[in-house]
């Protein structure tokens, strides 16, 4: 059967050499052929053309990240989109129930997916929502989720913005700030992320200049600059997490990055909610099912929640059960 060509698949003004580079083929083509070499005996079996095959599909599906390695799973920019989806897809559960995870909670799920990923990536990604909060507060689903996508998908950007924005706190004229390369963000120092309230920023505008001529010349993921102004023009002044804030609430950066549906459409996934169902019938009227809640002497410890608000305010949606539904917003005082 023959598929019709999709037209705007290829830039014709692209060299051969241009495309393999843009879609990262010649990547996943070496991985593949590591992949088949590390486990031929197991794939010989099914055939080669079949094991290619399914190699690319699974590329094509975003389910090739799955368990494999840290290092891997941030090399392409498909690969960031579909571990984002993954993570998502894997977890929603814990958002349709209202549960609130700490950060370290957050880091097991992800470490469950993939078994090196750092926990420092994680405590950026909580920063972003807990701010000044301690960071064993607690945080929604939803919340962790949108910051994640941000920092995971951006990671060097965001580095190399945190730079510039130290320098023009410190008081360097913006013609001697140092915009950094992509050649050097893997090399770049470690910068205070602190923030206290009787600081107010930095220049907005005079931010926003030093972001679009590092973006001109930056070959990492960055948000695109319609985005990013978007975003500096609503306030004169501006602080780093403030500007990263808005970043991660932005939806046209959500689309653009296209691995999460809508904030308001996130919990809300039919087809995974009939395959919960089917699981948990099949463990109702297994004989071996256990209650992990029936273990006696077994407490929950006392957890802290953080009292800032949600990043995404939403309609509740109604659950038949009577768990919480409460976002990252202390009910204690």
């Amino acid at each position: 059967m023959c598929t019709k060509m999709n037209p705007d698949r290829f830039n014709p003004t692209l060299s051969v050499d241009e495309y393999l580079a843009e879609t990262n083929v010649l990547f996943y083509l070496n991985d593949a052929v590591t992949q088949l070499l590390e486990h031929k005996e197991e794939y010989t079996q099914f055939g080669i053309v079949r094991y290619f095959a399914e190699y690319f599909s699974s590329v094509k599906n975003g389910n090739h990240v799955l368990f494999r390695e840290f290092g891997y799973i941030k090399a392409t920019a498909h690969n960031r989109a579909s571990f984002i989806r993954v993570l998502w897809r894997c977890f929603r559960q814990i958002g349709k129930n209202g549960d609130l995870l700490a950060m370290l909670e957050y880091s097991s799920l992800l470490q469950l997916l993939c078994p090196d990923f750092p926990v420092e990536m994680v405590q950026h990604a909580a920063r972003i929502v807990l701010m000044d909060d301690a960071m064993d507060c607690l945080m929604s689903f939803s919340d962790f989720l949108f910051s994640f996508q941000i920092q995971f998908y951006f990671e060097e950007f965001l580095e190399s913005i945190a730079v510039i924005y130290q320098d023009l706190l410190s008081g360097k004229s913006p013609n001697t700030v140092i915009v950094p390369t992509s050649t050097s963000v893997e090399q770049l120092p470690q910068v205070a992320t602190e923030e206290t309230e009787a600081q107010e920023g930095v220049d907005s505008s005079v931010f926003g200049e030093c972001i679009e001529v590092l973006c001109e010349r930056f070959k990492h993921n960055h948000p695109s600059t319609s985005a990013i102004r978007e975003v500096l023009e609503l306030t004169q002044r501006v602080t780093f997490y403030g500007f990263v804030m808005a970043l991660v609430r932005h939806e046209g950066i959500n689309q653009d990055i296209g691995a999460l549906p809508n904030k308001s459409e996130l919990l809300i996934d039919p087809e995974m909610d009939q395959e919960v169902e089917k699981l948990i019938a099949q463990i109702a009227i297994s004989p071996t099912s256990n209650s992990s809640s029936s273990v006696p002497g077994h407490k929950e410890p006392p957890r802290k929640a953080s009292p800032r608000k949600s990043l995404h305010h939403r309609k509740r949606i109604e659950m038949e059960s009577d768990g919480s539904t409460e976002e990252t917003d202390s009910s204690e005082n």
